[in-house]
């Protein structure tokens, strides 16, 4: 049996993580530990960088308590909680080769095989988050974590919501289930980890509002209930988009030699054989019972747009290691895919859009890692040998730890790739949005030089400078002529032949006097292009003022404050809701408004209550508050949640 007790408060560390004592009238054996802490509780990602499990109270996790669990900085949502996210700050690297289905406005909270975690606990561990959402619904993120020995450990979670939102046709919900196994033998010579990951996010479109200056701008009070403004569409032609997605996933390795030092499980010299399978199905969908002349002509009135998508990919690997000589690895990927629709068609002028892309790509890569003194070097290169998809990408890094407060790293990335398939091939009941780009389009260029300089006294800081080449995007077609607030059926896939520059340079840091914090992140962003193809905000800011304390005898920790977030105003990208898409506009500057929100945690023992005042000053800043052209941002709502880890 173990039991939970706070100890003594570590100096300089007022909100540490509990420790754990074993009871029990047996004596434990020597070579187990008298006494388990929070340490023993590890969190495993995909990359394998280890960490444990953190109860603390911090402003970090304080930025991280939202749907997506991770910090959304550069992101601005919707209205309604599982409604897409605009993009406040952009990032072209991915570490993926090969294109993926598209509607990426729809997979904020979908699952890839880099966001699933693996643990390896000492007892059996549970995380629980339930936070409020907007009317009629909860949010629940449920782990459970356990093993049957120090060697296998396996865990169960899901993660799913509902909310029906301010607007009117705006509900969301979703469901995400995955489950993780890892296991090494005794010796150490083979191990696996796996996962299985059900998935579905489906969300009602109401086409955003048609009267917004009317009815949201003017402050009106007839319409700060919110479910009377007006929606582009009705109860009649009402649009429900849905993804839906399976993936079964192994990672397997056996070492044929194995010299460890002394032993330990530390291994000296060591040479391994490894496969790695990944098999997935996913859709998109896009439906209406009626069309609306908002997307322009139809084929036919009942709307039932379906994108599908099977991929397996097997990855044979060898790898090498030496303490001296570093981690060597090669290897070589078969990757079958299948994007398909169940129709053909053919075009007014006798020309064929195809129903199918399908096909198999044939890749050869290596690794390599290696510890130099202070110096940590890394690369991880791929190259397409065969197939339609052929691509190329390459990651580099070089790390250098002065000491434990101060480190930097400079990384490289070079990528060479076709876009997603929804730019490639694309079929709908809507007759615009019909096209067949793979032999037209050609491979989005990424060269990227970041450096990161993290120190304890003088802050975080990382520029990186990105170029782009055919950078691919949705935008309108001016060769259409369309009919008044016909603009959304004007959406196509474009390739700009020009070369796009980004500039990103943020920078993070608190400053401290006695109880009271003020952490401050700001982000810069410069743009250079022909044409107006990539818009972002300048200037982007979050500044949160907080107290931090013991109360009531030290059984609570408490922090309490005020964020600010402020972003320049910009040409912000619209949202299509047939494709699941943002898509570049130049009409409209939307932005530049303050966001306040006003906070209450506090922790007791493992447990984090959280209370938010959010957006608190909407009513008295002027209602121009949008997260995209015709989406307002969400007006003022105090919502309450707890994380809750408990032990057995």
């Amino acid at each position: 049996m173990l039991q939970a007790q706070v100890g003594p408060v570590p100096p300089g560390k007022k909100n540490d993580s509990v420790r754990f004592k074993k009871m029990g009238g047996k004596k434990p054996p020597p070579s187990e530990s008298q006494e388990i802490t929070i340490k023993d509780y590890k969190i495993i990602s995909y990359q394998r960088d280890t960490t444990y499990l953190d109860t603390t109270l911090t402003i970090q996790k304080e930025y991280k308590y939202n749907y997506l669990r991770k910090d959304d900085f550069e992101l601005m949502p919707f209205a309604n909680v599982g409604q897409p996210y605009n993009k406040l700050g952009v990032d072209f690297e991915r570490k993926q080769l090969y294109p993926r289905l598209g509607a990426k406005a729809k997979h904020y909270n979908y699952f890839e095989v880099e966001d699933i975690d693996y643990y390896n606990v000492a007892t059996p561990m549970t995380d629980l988050l339930f936070k409020t959402t907007f009317e009629q619904g909860q949010l629940l993120d449920a782990m459970l974590t356990f093993n049957t020995s120090r060697r296998f450990n396996v865990s169960l979670g899901f993660k799913g919501f509902r909310s029906l939102g301010k607007y009117q046709l705006n509900q969301a919900q979703s469901g995400n289930f995955r489950s993780t196994a890892n296991y090494i033998t005794k010796n150490g010579r083979y191990s696996f980890r796996a996962h299985i990951a059900a998935q579905d996010v489906e969300t009602e479109e109401n086409g955003g509002l048609v009267s917004a200056a009317e009815q949201f701008e003017s402050g009106d009070p007839e319409y700060t209930d919110r479910s009377r403004v007006d929606t582009r569409f009705t109860s009649s032609d009402i649009g429900e988009n849905k993804i839906l997605g399976k993936r079964y996933y192994l990672e397997h390795q056996y070492k044929l030699l194995r010299k460890s030092k002394d032993s330990s499980l530390v291994d000296k010299t060591s040479l391994a054989i490894g496969h790695t399978f990944n098999y997935e199905t996913k859709y998109y969908q896009f439906q209406q019972s009626s069309s609306n002349e908002y997307f322009g002509d139809d084929f036919d009135s009942s709307i039932k747009d379906k994108a599908n998508l099977k991929t397996m990919s097997n990855e044979f690997n060898a790898e090498f290691y030496n303490a001296t000589l570093g981690r060597l690895q090669g290897n070589i990927s078969l990757y079958h895919y299948n994007y398909y629709f169940n129709s053909l068609l053919v075009t007014e002028d006798g020309g064929k859009i195809q129903s199918q892309l399908r096909g198999d790509e044939v890749s050869l890569g290596a690794k390599y890692e290696k510890r130099i003194g202070g110096f940590l070097i890394k690369g991880d290169a791929k190259y397409g040998l065969s197939g339609d998809l052929t691509t190329s990408i390459l990651d580099a890094s070089a790390s250098y730890r002065f000491n434990e407060n101060n480190k930097i790293r400079v990384s490289l990335h070079s990528s060479s790739r076709m876009p997603d398939y929804n730019f490639l091939l694309y079929q709908s009941d809507y007759q615009n949005y019909n096209w067949q780009n793979n032999s037209s389009f050609e491979d989005q260029n990424v060269n990227s030089l970041q450096v990161h300089f993290n120190a304890k006294k003088w802050g975080d800081f990382s520029a990186k400078y990105t170029n782009i080449d055919n950078y691919t995007y949705f935008g309108t077609d001016p060769t259409l002529e369309l009919v008044e607030n016909q603009e959304q059926a004007s959406i196509k896939p474009f390739q700009e032949t020009n070369s796009v520059g980004h500039l990103k340079v943020k920078y993070s840091k608190e400053l401290r006097l006695g109880s009271f914090a003020l952490n401050n992140t700001v982000m810069y962003q410069n743009v250079s292009q022909s044409n107006d193809v990539l818009n972002v905000p300048q200037l982007v800011t979050r500044n949160t003022l907080y107290f931090s304390s013991e109360v009531f005898q030290k059984a609570m920790y408490l922090q309490t404050g005020i964020t600010f977030k402020y972003y320049t105003s910009y040409m912000m990208d619209a949202y299509n809701p047939l494709l699941g898409e943002f898509y570049t506009q130049n009409n409209e500057e939307l932005g530049g408004y303050p966001m306040l929100d006003f906070f209450i945690n506090a922790r007791v023992q493992q447990t984090r209550i959280y209370l938010k005042a959010e957006h608190f000053n909407s009513s008295f800043t002027g209602y121009k508050f949008y997260s995209a052209p015709n989406y307002p941002y969400r007006d003022f709502v105090i919502r309450f949640g707890l994380v809750w880890n408990f032990f057995s």
